[in-house]
């Protein structure tokens, strides 16, 4: 009980330090403007990338409804879950390059390494969904309550088998 009364005291005073920080070093405007891209942020959330993401998540559960499809859904969402994050990083670099005070802060061209990073992921994406069809065929198939009650008789004869002396 200390210990959460210790970090929720300091939680509570590294808030107000932020807060005051936020405070004295953010003029008006900016402090105007906060609230205004957050609103955004929670809209873009909520009315952008909440429904993509259920709609590619309803995708690839209906794609991997189909026979053998299950071993493929852990590849499809690998490749967009690293799709999602590299894209999520690169935005502001790519809405943003060559802009405000210093232009020579981004002197590369983003847009094509994300396209390449983005590429790259969907390349991997793919070989890995090639090796897990193709290593599909040669699995083991599941045991059957069968072969296993055939498999615990063998080793129960195995274990009653006389000892050569």
């Amino acid at each position: 009980m200390k210990t959460r009364m210790g970090l929720a005291g300091t939680g509570v005073l590294l808030g107000l330090w932020g807060v005051w920080k936020l405070a004295t070093t953010v003029d008006l405007h900016g402090l105007v403007r906060l609230p205004l891209w957050l609103g955004g942020a929670v809209l873009a959330d909520d009315f952008f990338l909440v429904p993509l993401t259920v709609t590619a998540g309803w995708l690839v559960t209906r794609w991997a409804s189909r026979p053998d499809g299950h071993r493929t859904v852990g590849a499809i969402r690998t490749t967009l879950l690293y799709v999602g994050i590299t894209s999520l990083i690169a935005v502001p670099l790519l809405l943003r390059q060559g802009k405000g005070v210093n232009p020579t802060i981004l002197p590369r061209d983003y847009l094509r390494d994300w396209l390449l990073l983005e590429a790259t992921i969907v390349a991997a994406g793919i070989v890995g969904y090639v090796i897990a069809s193709r290593s599909a065929g040669n699995a083991l198939r599941p045991a059957t309550s069968a072969v296993v009650a055939r498999a615990w008789r063998g080793l129960r004869r195995v274990r009653r088998a006389p000892r050569c002396e």
